[in-house]
């Protein structure tokens, strides 16, 4: 409705925070640098991991099989989580871009071994990548969930702040 007050509803249970604070973390590639961007942002309790590859940043080297590379892309995603106060426990939706979907089913040993346990909403995109060595691109949202309990997948349920 244009011209209606704002209201604020606060109370024990949801409380109206108005600001969260914003932390940048950085995993050191030169990409981010270049390109303008961070490896994580956290607000709040959430956690956005960029688009992350197979690269090793400590020596800017990548693997040449998908499968290697998406257990690199996790190390990394890993490494960020860490960073910003959180796990791979903690992730609640995955995002895959690979250039050749077919790739797909060989990586699914490594992302069992991660999100086997956590099950997150995912979805898989077949696209080119920046540079033709990268096979596949992982991109993560986390809510640190400190303040809530598990979730039970018998019930669907398990929100309890």
């Amino acid at each position: 409705m244009q011209g209606a007050p704002m209201t604020t509803v606060t109370n024990a249970s949801y409380p109206y925070v108005p600001y969260m604070k914003r932390t940048l973390i950085s995993s050191g590639s030169p990409f981010e640098q270049e390109i303008g961007y961070s490896r994580a942002v956290v607000q709040g309790d959430w956690v956005f991991v960029s688009g992350t590859t197979g690269f090793d940043y400590s020596t800017m080297t990548i693997a040449d099989g998908v499968q290697a590379q998406a257990e690199q892309c996790l190390k990394n995603i890993e490494s960020a989580l860490l960073q910003a106060g959180s796990s791979f426990k903690d992730v609640v939706r995955v995002t895959y871009v690979l250039p050749d979907g077919k790739e797909f089913p060989e990586c699914w040993p490594v992302l069992r071994q991660y999100f086997g346990e956590v099950r997150p909403a995912a979805m898989m995109i077949s696209a080119n990548l920046l540079d033709p060595r990268m096979r596949i691109e992982i991109e993560v949202t986390a809510l640190k969930q400190a303040k809530y309990s598990d979730v039970s997948r018998e019930s669907g349920s398990g929100f309890n702040p």
